[in-house]
């Protein structure tokens, strides 16, 4: 049998493992599914999910040189439809006793921003639009300097406050 990747077939489960399970697609082609491709919820115990001789429906992921066949259970499941949030549903309000309140309206996302055409605002006020790199790194040594002799001055009256106590 000559496997795509990419497509789901059925198979049977020859042996299981900690690390994964053996799957026959064939009497000639046996694959593996890793414990994370099992499910989609967390596995610590693949036993409690597969059982030997079970049947199953596998997506076949890669095709190694070596003849190793990588497979997939869990993107072999249809995929649930994506439930959306409509404006003005109503759901149980646990606040007020037995009480529904009225949902916000559908999340929308916000058109992407290029900031290459519009670079975002500076919020410190202090740099103009104009202002250029050095000038504003020359204010920024500026301003670290004197927080920094503040704290230096803070610390040093600590120090000698402390000692005259004694």
């Amino acid at each position: 049998m000559e496997l795509e990747i990419g497509k789901i077939y059925e198979g049977k489960v020859t042996g299981i493992t900690k690390f994964g399970a053996f799957v026959e697609l064939d009497k000639n082609t046996t694959g593996m599914v890793h414990i994370s491709e099992v499910a989609n919820t967390f596995v610590s115990e693949i036993k409690d999910h597969l059982s030997e001789g079970q049947t199953v429906k596998v997506k076949v992921l890669s095709k190694g040189d070596d003849g190793k066949i990588s497979l997939s259970i869990k993107k072999a499941l249809p995929t649930p439809p994506k439930k959306e949030f409509k404006g003005g549903e109503k759901r149980f309000d646990n606040k007020r006793q037995g009480g529904f309140k009225k949902e916000r309206p559908a999340y929308e996302p916000a058109e992407p921003v290029d900031f290459t055409k519009n670079p975002p605002p500076v919020y410190s006020g202090r740099v103009s639009d104009d202002a250029n790199f050095e000038d504003m790194l020359s204010k920024f040594k500026a301003t670290s300097e004197e927080k920094f002799s503040d704290l230096k001055h803070v610390m040093d009256n600590k120090r000698r406050g402390s000692s005259r106590r004694k």
